[in-house]
């Protein structure tokens, strides 16, 4: 299985990683993908090593760690992800959750990580938090038929889904899917499998029965247990589609 979304750099793993790796690989996950949360995540993610597991680096700015400060990011964005390492563009996004003071500043920061994303060729790994519509909006804005990504972990109606879809964007399902008045399930039960993949969000948003922990790559057997369920598939059936997905997004073998 490929975990498309996992923050496994965080220093929150860094007492028991080589543990979490191994029940990683136990657990069948082949490929962790690392989005960046700021410029200083990636000589973070350089320390992650398994014999049994390739990492898959990404280069952003989480919304959250913009706060007009930074400036324009997107000179440095640009030449650090045009490095052939640098597999996808993010996390970036919208988040008005947990702060509204910068709003404009995330709007900013989404456009050039989407700027950067066309240029490159390559996918960018949306966060939406609160601020489906505004989101959805810049997407539509900026898609001129060159841009691809994911919408990292779903949570959206079915009609905010097929506009996602109809955008050229994959759905990155986690573990709300398995939270039982989430509501989430309802919907992805009805989403094309074709275009959904498989995440984590290490270490946040742990599925049941271990909700309220540590999120970890292992765990990722138990959303993916809910999602074969939901589309009537084995769970081996749904790793090989998800897989395929993912490698065809970010263009991989």
């Amino acid at each position: 299985m490929i975990d498309t979304h996992s923050h496994i750099y965080l220093p929150l793993f860094r007492d028991d990683l080589d543990e979490v790796l191994q029940r990683a690989s136990d657990a069948n996950i082949t490929d962790i993908f690392m989005p960046a949360i700021d410029f200083d995540s990636l000589p973070q993610m350089d320390d992650m090593h398994h014999p049994d597991i390739r990492f898959h680096k990404m280069a952003g700015v989480h919304p959250c760690e913009v706060d007009g400060s930074q400036g324009d990011p997107e000179m440095k964005l640009a030449g650090l992800a045009s490095s052939d390492e640098i597999i996808a563009i993010g996390e970036t996004g919208l988040d008005y959750y947990w702060s509204k003071e910068h709003i404009d500043e995330q709007k900013r920061s989404l456009r050039s990580h989407c700027n950067v994303a066309r240029e490159l060729k390559k996918p960018v790994i949306l966060h939406n938090r609160d601020s489906t519509a505004d989101l959805l909006d810049i997407i539509t804005d900026e898609q001129d038929g060159r841009l691809s990504g994911i919408w990292h972990c779903f949570n959206g109606t079915p009609d905010e889904a097929k506009r996602a879809l109809d955008l050229n964007f994959h759905l990155g399902i986690g573990g709300v899917v398995t939270f039982k008045n989430a509501g989430v399930d309802k919907v992805v039960k009805n989403l094309p499998v074709s275009h959904l993949l498989l995440e984590t969000d290490a270490p946040y948003l742990a599925p049941d029965p271990k909700r309220g922990k540590r999120n970890e790559p292992s765990f990722m057997k138990y959303t993916a247990q809910k999602l074969a369920g939901l589309h009537g598939l084995t769970v081996d059936e749904l790793d090989r589609i998800t897989s395929q997905n993912a490698f065809r997004l970010f263009g991989l073998q």
